[in-house]
């Protein structure tokens, strides 16, 4: 829950009111302000008149504390600090947050780059070493008020929320809910029965959070840092079918294990997260209904043929989860 007590929302956001938020930190834009791919955040990249590039971020309202986004600001400095290459807030006027009529922001210097090619093996284990680097470190201590990675955070209260949406229709819901509960109870069973260390985490580590600089790897966005297992930041990178996943894990780990140690056991809790993943997508859509930019950019979702889709691929999720997890044995 935000320690914001009144609610604000996107639509108050004006390119003017973004300039006006941005210079009220001594910086001052010399190029218009270019809309980033962010959906749950409102994310801007742009020029200063000292030619530096940043990027700006205003936090959704009433989503995160305070203090849970200084958190994440200072998780992403000590790893810096620790010669992590990975995109900071930078400290102005003492701080890395700032609040401007009601919205809460932080200003980063833009990381150049290109996109991370996962089927690229070369870059595959760098980024693995990096990711490895960064558990070393973030096995240290653990979060102090980052939610943790859990079924019930990710799975339970989704699907419920999802229930009481009125988001599936009606000649769906019946089947779509029937596979979803088979899937989460699978999903907490084969959790249920894993010891694992609880570390500090990227969270959302796919690829597209990763950028590929002249100097190798640029990570980006630890808005959804977490404290859970250490495989939720490695699964996102496989792709394809079962052995080409095989071999990008093992390039990974190769990397991975330079640094720090990695539980193959953790490999069971592959398709559970996937599982969860999904769930969380779903009722995270619902959830941002009413915000303009989401029946814009996902004007497929509430459709019948999406459920009808989805009740397909949860029946799929169903049958992964009866499969034997990956292995390199």
């Amino acid at each position: 829950m935000s320690e914001q007590a009144t609610e604000f929302h996107y639509q108050d956001l004006t390119p003017d009111l973004i300039l006006d938020a941005i210079e009220s930190i001594g910086v001052f834009p010399e190029t218009g302000l270019l809309a980033l791919n962010s959906y749950e955040n409102r994310v801007y990249q742009f020029r200063s008149d000292q030619a530096k590039r940043y990027v700006v971020k205003f936090y959704r309202p009433n989503r995160w504390s305070n203090q849970q986004i200084q958190e994440e600001h200072d998780y992403s400095i000590e790893l810096a600090d620790n010669e992590v290459p990975i995109a900071t807030p930078e400290l102005i006027n003492g701080q890395t947050l700032h609040t401007f009529k009601g919205f809460r922001f932080a200003l980063f210097k833009s990381i150049g780059g290109r996109q991370f090619e996962v089927d690229n093996l070369d870059q595959l284990e760098a980024v693995g070493r990096f990711i490895g680097r960064i558990h070393q470190y973030a096995s240290q201590k653990p979060f102090a008020h980052r939610e943790p990675l859990t079924p019930e955070i990710l799975g339970v209260e989704p699907l419920a929320f999802l229930k009481q949406s009125g988001m599936v229709e009606g000649a769906i819901a019946n089947a779509f809910f029937t596979v979803a509960e088979q899937v989460l109870d699978k999903a907490m069973a084969v959790w249920q029965t894993q010891q694992f260390p609880s570390i500090r985490l990227h969270g959302d580590l796919h690829p597209g959070n990763i950028l590929w600089t002249p100097d190798g790897p640029g990570f980006v966005d630890l808005d959804d840092a977490k404290q859970g297992p250490a495989v939720q930041d490695i699964w996102m990178m496989l792709t394809g079918d079962r052995q080409q996943q095989v071999l990008q894990l093992d390039t990974l780990l190769e990397g991975y294990q330079e640094f720090a140690d990695f539980q193959m056991s953790q490999l069971t809790l592959i398709e559970p997260l996937r599982a969860l993943r999904m769930l969380h997508y779903n009722a995270w859509l619902a959830k941002r209904w009413q915000d303009p930019a989401f029946p814009m950019n996902f004007p497929w979702f509430g459709d019948i043929k999406y459920w009808e889709q989805q009740t397909l691929a949860f029946k799929e999720q169903l049958s992964a989860l009866d499969e034997a997890p990956l292995s390199l044995f």
